[in-house]
């Protein structure tokens, strides 16, 4: 068993210099260090804007850091990151495509044969409870079946890692709980890494092992980790009801709050154009 961990940010600054103005510069994350373990599920919670989805963009290989280095269980990660799945904000479907042949896209540029890929997208479908939607498009679903679909896009590709951009935001308060649990029920058969980007402490707190907070930006950088010792396997719903769920939230909004308050002031402050 590899005892590297499965992705490492290692002194990870993000620098990104105006087009217009090759003056200007705007650094988003600065000497950042981040780990994830195989088999961990991570969650980062920051002040909008702060650069949560810089971080996941650099894990995934999308993005350059201007310096630092991304290893992917010991080795440099050199271009996109093959061995990572990556599950965006916004849908990620193409929307001239079936459901079914959303889901096989990644087998089928893999090489997997057709028939093969079919069967394997069928049963993901049912396993994401979408049996009888194979053959619908993205605008004939739900909000919330589109992210089922998503889900099982990425995830049949059996990744060594997962990445999460805010998933289910969008998401109504019940459809979203609904997808926590189906997130955690499907990553409990096989504990892959995940690094999952969110807003929601609630939510942060109720997935995850470990939860980093980052501060505001410019050069955002960690300034807390905590280690989530909930009981699993775990109703989403429920444990925000246990009073260790509650002592947690209280922790971690401890340090957030300012950084939230931070962020809300520097956003007011941005003159409009």
């Amino acid at each position: 068993m590899n005892s590297e961990p499965a992705l490492l940010l290692s002194d990870i600054t993000c620098t990104f210099v105006s087009r217009d103005n090759p003056g200007q510069r705007y650094t988003a994350v600065a000497d950042t260090t981040l780990a994830v373990s195989s088999g961990e599920f991570v969650s980062v919670v920051g002040p909008t804007g702060c650069g949560k989805s810089t971080l996941l963009n650099i894990g995934a290989g999308l993005l350059e850091p201007s310096s630092g280095t991304v290893t992917v269980y010991g080795k440099k990660l050199d271009g996109i990151n093959r061995q990572a799945g990556y599950m965006f904000q916004a849908d990620a479907l193409m929307p001239w495509k079936r459901a079914i042949d959303n889901v096989v896209a990644g087998l089928l540029f893999r090489g997997v044969d057709p028939a093969k890929a079919r069967d394997r997208g069928l049963a993901w479908l049912a396993r994401v409870g979408l049996t009888g939607f194979e053959d619908r498009y993205p605008h004939q679903l739900s909000g919330g079946m589109r992210k089922r679909v998503a889900m099982a896009q990425t995830l049949i590709l059996d990744p060594d890692i997962i990445l999460m951009d805010e998933p289910f935001s969008a998401l109504d308060v019940q459809t979203r709980q609904l997808m926590e649990n189906e997130l955690l029920e499907l990553w409990s058969e096989k504990r892959k890494a995940v690094l999952f980007i969110t807003h929601d402490l609630d939510e942060a707190i109720a997935l995850s092992d470990r939860v980093v907070v980052l501060s505001s930006g410019p050069a955002t950088r960690p300034i807390g980790e905590f280690p989530i010792d909930l009981e699993r396997p775990r109703d989403v719903t429920e444990i925000r009801g246990l009073p260790r769920f509650t002592e947690l939230h209280a922790r971690i909004w401890a340090v957030l709050r300012d950084e939230v308050l931070k962020g809300y002031v520097q956003h007011r402050n941005v003159p409009e154009e």
